[in-house]
């Protein structure tokens, strides 16, 4: 990787890009700057549409744009594990964005949890990291980022409220989902997450795990299974025919597909479909 690094920055550098070159490493890192940054600024999201983002490794691609990036954000938390082998390469000036650094991170089945984005509340915290490093790498344009950032955290502020309002008065509080994803949006609004998996989604769950969820969906009521959109559907499917019931998508919104993408999807509207489900599958007024 850090031949691959030194070639990509020697072609990369040959060419010349307008504007800030903002690399992120995920989609809705990528997404917040973007609205932060406004149209003078270039993002390139590393993980692809549609990738999972805890399989993927950088591509030459990826790693020319890297090299020519003034600012690179990554989710940190131990998401993107091969970061720690890019940072020492990087270009000294090019500003690093660690966007869940001191952030109040909690521990899932199988380390920290790093699906901060999926909580509006700590998303503000991450957009007011990426405006503050916008700054940094362009003082001049920093009163047009600042009001790109509040336009930004007053509409999280919005989803947030959207959230509390629905989610206040439901039958269940309890939902199944296919990985551990959804921790931080469920400790934000009284919830609990009932895992098939660990935070990462490959991981297989055993018999006996599979069982004992069964055993916890019947004595909650829950006739709900949420899968992903980009996930493993057979075990989820299997408890849902356990349980009588069915399956319904929620997206960690670790990538956006290009369907997705053609559609006009973005975080936001994930983020409202999401809520629908959730309304539905908890059975909310």
């Amino acid at each position: 990787m850090v031949l691959a690094l030194a070639v990509a920055g020697c072609d990369a550098r040959t060419t010349s890009t307008p504007g800030l070159a903002v690399t992120a490493t995920i989609y809705p890192l990528a997404e917040f700057a973007r609205r932060s940054g406004g149209a003078p600024v270039n993002v390139h999201t590393l993980i692809p549409p549609g990738v999972e983002a805890h399989d993927y490794e950088p591509t030459l691609k990826d790693l020319a744009a890297l090299s020519r990036a003034r600012l690179f954000i990554y989710n940190g938390a131990g998401f993107e594990p091969w970061v720690e082998r890019l940072l020492p390469q990087l270009a000294e000036g090019t500003l690093r964005v660690n966007a869940t650094e001191d952030l109040p991170l909690v521990r899932g089945d199988g380390g920290v949890d790093p699906h901060v984005w999926l909580d509006p509340v700590l998303a503000q915290q991450q957009v007011e990291r990426i405006f503050a490093a916008l700054g940094r790498a362009d003082p001049a344009g920093r009163s047009r980022y600042e009001a790109n950032a509040a336009a930004l955290r007053a509409a999280l502020q919005a989803l947030d409220a959207d959230y509390r309002q629905v989610l206040q008065e439901c039958r269940r509080k309890e939902f199944i989902t296919a990985h551990a994803a959804f921790g931080y949006l469920a400790r934000r609004y009284g919830l609990r997450v009932i895992a098939v998996s660990g935070l990462a989604p490959e991981a297989e769950p055993s018999a006996s795990r599979v069982k004992e969820i069964v055993q916890q969906a019947r004595r909650a009521g829950i006739r709900v299974v949420f899968v992903e959109p980009l996930g493993e559907r057979r075990v989820a499917e299997t408890i849902a025919r356990e349980v009588g019931g069915t399956t319904a998508v929620l997206d960690p919104l670790e990538s956006l597909t290009v369907e997705a993408q053609r559609a006009g999807k973005n975080y936001f509207t994930v983020m409202h479909e999401n809520l629908d489900q959730l309304a539905q599958g908890l059975d909310c007024r």
